[in-house]
């Protein structure tokens, strides 16, 4: 399986769109995106290049597998 990389924060935001994430509200330089069964908020902060670990952090707080999450790229 291939590693998780850093990705630009437009990449990401179209994956949680994808799994049917609404962007919520934008506070500062971070995107707020919320689903109704998620019950925290998904945080998107607008790097060019985003480090992993908030990328597995999202993805957790989402439920979204490795798997899952390469296919949506």
């Amino acid at each position: 399986m291939p590693k998780i990389c850093t990705i630009h924060y437009r990449k990401l935001a179209r994956v949680f769109e994808r799994k049917g994430f609404v962007l919520d509200r934008q506070e500062g330089d971070h995107l707020i995106y919320v689903r109704k069964d998620i019950k925290r908020p998904i945080i998107i902060p607008m790097y060019k290049s985003i480090p992993v670990f908030i990328i597995l952090n999202n993805l957790k707080t989402a439920g979204i597998s490795r798997q899952e999450y390469l296919a949506l790229l």
